[in-house]
């Protein structure tokens, strides 16, 4: 599909087009200009700013400090005066979050001049030596912490309900980690055996026990840790979603209550700060960029230096100053690590670092240790998880906001299979790109990558709704998706979805954004009612289907999803997922910003 140049402009299939534009024009503004001056234009094309002036919208881009920068800045600060004389401390943090269980290394999605580029990237046996790497570089004083979303999003994983993957993590030797949204999503009880498996530190101060039990009331995790560190002490707070409950299919947090961390958290930072007399305080959430920086312009969160933020992948290459603190985000998949040092003078912060580094195989062997226990791990199912299913010739990838090759081989394959007039994807952002080898023009889709595009074999589900239906239901996605208060976003990108076309404008308030709808090539019939096919949710009312209420007809049709994918692999490999511009939004620099820079875009 071709770029349309008119004020209305297309969401899909011109994504080379479409990064060349609005990556070039950024990419001089954060060259040339000041971070004020960014911040403005980013207003301009897109890019949502929140209480303070700082960006909070998905996508995000942040302006970098350069790697080499950072290294060079990194050596000056150990050959500082007060450092080497010992007056001085540094310290050094290392922080993952998001690994989704991808145990090797694997394709990953890049932007160079203007194009995409994917390169290897990732692995838990190259992220080892990493770790070992640079932790070595300052032992005594380097903590390793990992942000959540860890045990799930692998076939491995799956298959195991995470326990593979706890003495994984065990031997690179992390020293704090709290739970994610996806870490419930074996159920309460296994959530509890796999991260208590964990030899780490556990944190997070807004789940609870709620169950009919002495436990009632009580938080699952401990709230905080306290450490000491380069003769300061550094306290660590801990916090998942709040939306995980609605987020997740509702039964995989049957027994768990959750609360938002402004609850409670002014009253551990005044434990740690009054009474603890920790010199540092650090915020370790799993709750999306937009919370994230939501949450550092909050005033409950003074007295917190860092926010070290997870969940939507995003690669902050500079934290974003928020009121009260800082914010950061590390990637996702063991692709990459952020690394933040800190020199420490008499319990003040005198200089610091950060950078966001490639797990790069190339620059990090392979641990052999971690390699035989990866191999250990995956014996069990590996004949079953190596089968291959079906081949690709163009790349799968869900980094875009609104439309991904993909979520439409997905729909495809449910739409071929059930004929409903809408077939439905959510929109996840979990799973790493798969590319064609240029030797053969192929990938082989495996039933272990199936298992990350699709972690949870759910049931397909078909039902009912009238177009008005429809229409308030996809107003809501859109302002789960893109909701101006931080607090109301649910994390994932915009629904996707065949057999429907939705024109939308971001910029417009809740309820209005949706200017046209058309199911099956023509105009949305308000009264008419229109068949759709999407996943089951676990414990979610019958009548409702993805998160849509008040469905009529519903029922199981009797297949899993990976059943459906098999079956149209099958009969349609080799494959040849395309943008088929099912999805359109007005404002074309909007648009174009919010096409390209989303999951794993980022800005040099």
């Amino acid at each position: 599909m071709s770029l349309n140049h008119s004020p209305q402009c297309s969401c899909a299939g011109c994504h080379d087009t479409a990064i060349n534009q609005a990556e070039k024009e950024l990419h001089v503004e954060l060259s040339e200009n000041s971070r004020r001056d960014f911040i403005k234009k980013a207003g301009r094309l897109g890019l949502s700013l929140g209480i303070g002036g700082g960006l909070v919208t998905t996508p995000l881009a942040a302006a970098a400090l350069h790697n080499e920068d950072a290294a060079y800045k990194y050596n000056s600060m150990q050959q500082n005066k007060a450092v080497r004389n010992g007056k001085a401390n540094m310290i050094t943090l290392l922080h993952t979050a998001d690994i989704h269980s991808q145990l090797y290394q694997h394709d990953e999605f890049f932007i160079e001049n203007g194009k995409p580029v994917y390169k290897k990237r990732g692995g838990l046996a190259s992220l080892k030596t990493m770790i070992n790497t640079l932790r070595n570089q300052n032992a005594a004083n380097t903590l390793v912490i990992d942000g959540g979303d860890c045990f799930q999003g692998s076939g491995i994983a799956a298959l195991s309900e995470g326990k593979a993957i706890v003495p994984l993590m065990n031997n690179i030797g992390y020293d704090i980690m709290l739970p994610g949204n996806w870490e419930v999503v074996y159920g309460k009880e296994m959530m509890m055996k796999d991260m208590f498996g964990y030899d780490a530190l556990k944190v997070c101060a807004n789940m609870y026990h709620d169950t009919q039990d002495d436990m009632k009331g009580d938080l699952i995790f401990p709230p905080y840790y306290v450490k000491h560190l380069a003769g300061i002490k550094i306290g660590f707070i801990g916090y998942n979603d709040p939306l995980t409950p609605k987020r997740q299919s509702p039964a995989y947090c049957n027994g768990m209550k959750f609360t938002p961390p402004e609850a409670n958290v002014a009253k551990y930072i005044k434990i740690l700060k009054e009474y603890e007399k920790c010199q540092l305080v650090f915020l370790i959430t799993h709750m999306g960029l937009a919370q994230q920086f939501g949450l550092s312009n909050m005033e409950q969160v003074k007295g917190v230096d860092y926010i070290l933020g997870a969940d939507t992948h995003e690669r902050l290459r500079q934290p974003i100053q928020g009121a009260y603190a800082k914010v950061t985000e590390p990637g996702a998949f063991a692709s990459f690590m952020a690394r933040l040092d800190l020199v420490m003078e008499n319990g003040i912060i005198k200089d610091h670092t950060y950078q966001l580094l490639d797990v790069d195989p190339g620059k990090y062997h392979e641990d052999e240790e971690m390699k035989h226990l990866i191999s250990q791990a995956h014996e069990p199912y590996k004949k079953e998880l190596s089968r291959v299913i079906g081949k690709t010739k163009n790349p799968l990838i869900r980094y875009y906001v609104i439309e991904t090759p993909m979520d439409n081989f997905i729909t495809d394959a449910i739409m071929w299979k059930f004929k409903p007039d809408i077939a439905l994807s959510n929109g996840f952002r979990f799973c790493p790109p798969l590319t064609p080898d240029p030797a053969t023009g192929m990938a082989d889709i495996t039933v272990d990558y199936l298992w990350s595009m699709l972690p949870v074999d759910s049931e397909a589900k078909q039902g009912t709704v009238t177009g008005k239906q429809l229409w308030d239901w996809l107003e809501t996605e859109l302002e789960n998706t893109f909701a101006k208060d931080p607090a109301k976003r649910l994390g994932g990108w915009v629904i996707r979805f065949k057999g429907m076309e939705m024109n939308f404008t971001l910029a417009n308030e809740p309820g209005k954004r949706v200017n046209y709808v058309k199911v099956g090539g023509q105009p949305l019939d308000l009264n008419r009612e229109y068949s759709f096919v999407a996943c089951e949710r676990e414990g979610d009312p019958d009548t409702t289907l993805c998160r849509m209420q008040g469905v009529k007809q519903p029922h199981l049709l009797g297949y899993t999803m990976h059943k459906v994918i098999e079956e149209y692999l099958a009969v349609h490999s080799p494959i040849a997922p395309v943008m088929e511009g099912r999805c359109t939004a007005t404002d074309a620099p909007h648009t174009l910003l919010t096409q390209v820079m989303g999951l794993g875009y980022e800005f040099r």
